[in-house]
């Protein structure tokens, strides 16, 4: 039984995450692919948390433990099949009241194995590494077919004798199931209607309340991780929605809330260019002079100007 740490238990190497499960040596030290169901019972005294030095990514099922990621320490019951994805260096925990079993599969990457890969530069590029827990991906069971071959496939080259291809092989294999993850990601923000709906309303209102208020003069700008933390969802989760709900990021969210204050301000007030930067959280009036031209084709004074 693992007892509860003062800090987040660190696990270096996947040789290390073979011991601490009872499996036998990975035959290869950079990578490994795990059926969970191999894995018995385990066992958590409260609350445990990890840290890998390698990248995770697990389909997991009937999982009857919480578990906690960092990111605003959310909770997230494991009971059907999901896939998620962690980066090194992320931390996350398993909460239970007692034995848990594990169902499904589990890719281990050193960030080492990917050296002189194609993947080496792009894996980065997948935002859902970043994701929290409870962003995990639900995949259908079409899908989880899908992702269940390529993880046998992988396994099927894992357990060949190892030779010069190998390496190359497994990264391609690797590389398919992250473009899959992607696309079945992108499918999961469209399906989602009701819930995503809700968030755009509700960013809308965040916004808002933002650029009503006074304390943009002590704050400043509202950064993407203020108003992710608004929502109680990650900022790479936030930017992904929105990018295909509306085709914008978050921060083009906040530029067109701040233009729509500013040209208020413009148009409504006599306020001088620099009085309504100040008041939007600028500065310096050269920064949102700068801003409202780019985004408007207009200086400040100009659409003042047009306007009246």
């Amino acid at each position: 039984m693992i007892m509860k740490n003062a800090g987040p238990h660190r696990i270096k190497t996947i040789s290390e995450y073979h011991q601490f499960r009872g499996l036998p040596k990975p035959e290869h030290p950079l990578v490994s692919v795990i059926n969970l169901d191999e894995i018995k019972n385990a066992s958590v005294a409260t609350q445990t948390s990890w840290v890998f030095d390698f990248y995770s990514i697990a389909l997991k099922r009937n999982f009857n433990a919480k578990v906690k990621y960092k990111y605003g320490q959310q909770t997230y019951d494991f009971n059907e099949g999901v896939l998620f994805f962690m980066a090194p260096n992320q931390v996350f925990s398993v909460e239970t009241d007692g034995d848990y079993t594990l169902s499904g599969w589990m890719l281990l990457i050193h960030p080492d194995f990917l050296w002189q890969t194609p993947l080496a530069k792009t894996i980065h590029q997948y935002e859902y590494f970043s994701y929290s827990t409870n962003e995990a991906l639900h995949l259908s069971d079409k899908e989880e077919i899908t992702i269940c071959n390529i993880f046998k496939s992988i396994q099927q080259e894992y357990h060949s004798n190892i030779d010069k291809f190998s390496q190359a092989v497994i990264s391609t294999q690797i590389e398919l199931l992250l473009h899959y993850s992607d696309r079945f990601y992108q499918r999961q923000f469209i399906t989602r209607k009701i819930s995503n709906h809700q968030i755009l309303a509700e960013l809308d209102e965040i916004l808002k309340a933002y650029f009503d208020n006074d304390n943009l003069i002590e704050n400043g700008l509202p950064t993407v991780s203020d108003i992710a933390k608004s929502l109680n969802i990650s900022p790479n989760y936030l930017s992904s929605l929105l990018k295909v709900l509306t085709g914008q990021s978050t921060q083009q969210h906040i530029h067109l809330k701040l233009l729509d204050k500013a040209k208020e301000k413009l148009t409504t007030t006599n306020l001088s260019v620099g009085e309504v930067a100040y008041q939007l959280g600028f500065e310096h009036a050269q920064s949102f002079s700068k801003l409202f031209k780019a985004k408007t084709n207009f200086s400040p004074l100009g659409y003042r100007k047009s306007f009246n």
